[in-house]
């Protein structure tokens, strides 16, 4: 009776899309081809596939994911990587094991996930990610701690609730809390060799949520993937700790009223390669990006957040629906505040820019990059660095937590020993 229960509870749980979606599969596969009453929104999405046509490509889907593997070898996790840990960038290493756990339509929930190798996947031609872009990700580091006795993480819980939400939008399953952390612990142990030494860099772990399944008109994927890989990582910027130069743009945008911009989808990120590509061919280390209706406020760069500085007040672009709400970005207003600063949380225009006495970038890639000029309109402008900065003091604040050398009064960190 407990297990019926529980399946009956994982049914009611599902989205109102994935049950519209699940009743339209169930036509085809009776043969119904969608037709009748019943109201669905996905009615004539899904091709008129015979019960036997279905199986064989669920197969070939199934068969082309990463099989799980529940006999992990570890015999060399403690060997360490062959690498120089002095002159770590911020590019991919492969690591040994990647996470992976599935959710069907039918189901709408994951099921437990496992370990496996890392590798190369393959994916049915028509995949919702390949075709409409159905994909979320995140990034977390885990740290290594002092005493070299296990390794932390920061705000991992947070992560989980900003996938959530991107998943909403997307018309996606998505992984509960307590799995989501759970599966990033399981990825940083079983890939704990690659974690640097305190002081070298990170482990950034990179959870992925994917349309899997197939899907060849406009709807939501019938399967979903989520998988999390990892990858040793120095600092983000060329210039390393270095002050770093931005550029306004004007002409491309990043985000729209009304679109995706204020989640983590992955359709958010090509779009601004362009632009950032022809920054750095200027010399430029990446691009600030203006709204799309007036052309004046600052929004983020191409992956942070923005924060300017102005007689001792603190200014942050408002998080309305263009713009990623980053979570070093809420830490650092957390932090700054706690020092007596007032953080306004507004539209920021181009005019606050240019006016400010200190410019910084955050995120948990960059962690917290001061900016040394911005450049607007064939202008540079100059903003105060160094070791009397609000954005140095808020960086060795940060940083200090997130391995474990101050004490978290916060609780943000997680520890896994």
């Amino acid at each position: 009776m407990a297990a019926a229960s529980s399946a009956s509870s994982a049914k009611r749980a599902l989205l109102p899309w994935a049950r519209d979606a699940h009743h339209a599969l169930t036509r085809v596969l009776q043969g119904s081809g969608g037709g009748g009453g019943g109201g669905s929104s996905f009615r004539g999405a899904l091709p008129t596939l015979a019960a036997g046509r279905w199986s064989l490509l669920q197969r070939r889907w199934r068969s082309s994911l990463p099989q799980l593997d529940s006999t992990v070898d570890r015999s060399d996790e403690d060997s360490g990587g062959d690498i120089d840990w002095d002159n770590l960038g911020f590019g991919l290493t492969p690591t040994d094991y990647m996470y992976v756990m599935r959710c069907s339509l039918e189901d709408g929930v994951f099921s437990r996930g496992q370990l496996s190798r890392y590798g190369n996947i393959e994916l049915s031609p028509s995949s919702g990610v390949i075709n409409y872009g159905q994909g979320l990700f995140e990034g977390l580091k885990a740290y290594r701690k002092s005493d070299r006795q296990g390794y932390m993480l920061f705000r991992p819980e947070e992560n989980a609730r900003r996938m959530q939400h991107g998943a909403e939008r997307m018309c996606m399953p998505s992984p509960s809390v307590e799995q989501f952390v759970h599966a990033v612990k399981q990825t940083v142990l079983a890939n704990r060799r690659w974690v640097p030494p305190q002081g070298k860099g990170a482990l950034y772990i990179r959870p992925l949520l994917i349309g899997s399944g197939p899907i060849l008109g406009l709807a939501p994927a019938p399967e979903y993937t989520f998988l999390i890989y990892a990858a040793p990582v120095g600092t983000y910027f060329k210039e390393g700790l270095a002050p770093i130069n931005l550029v306004v743009e004007d002409a491309i945008h990043r985000a729209m009223p009304g679109g995706t911009g204020g989640v983590k989808t992955i359709t958010n990120y090509a779009p601004v390669l362009k632009a950032q590509m022809d920054a750095k061919s200027k010399g430029f280390t990446d691009v600030l990006y203006l709204d799309a209706v007036h052309k004046r406020y600052l929004e983020e760069a191409s992956s942070c957040n923005l924060f300017i500085v102005k007689d001792g007040v603190v200014a942050t672009p408002a998080t309305v629906g263009t713009i990623l709400p980053g979570i070093t970005r809420k830490s650092v207003i957390e932090l700054a505040r706690d020092r007596g600063y007032q953080v306004e949380e507004r539209l920021v225009s181009i005019d606050d820019l240019i006016s400010g006495d200190e410019v910084f970038c955050t995120g948990t890639a960059v962690v917290i990059a001061p900016v040394s000029t911005v450049s607007y309109q064939g202008q540079r402008y100059e903003f105060r660095t160094g070791q009397d900065t609000l954005s140095q003091t808020l960086h060795t604040t940060l940083t200090s937590i997130q391995m474990g050398l101050a004490e978290d009064k916060k609780g943000w960190t997680v520890a896994i020993d």
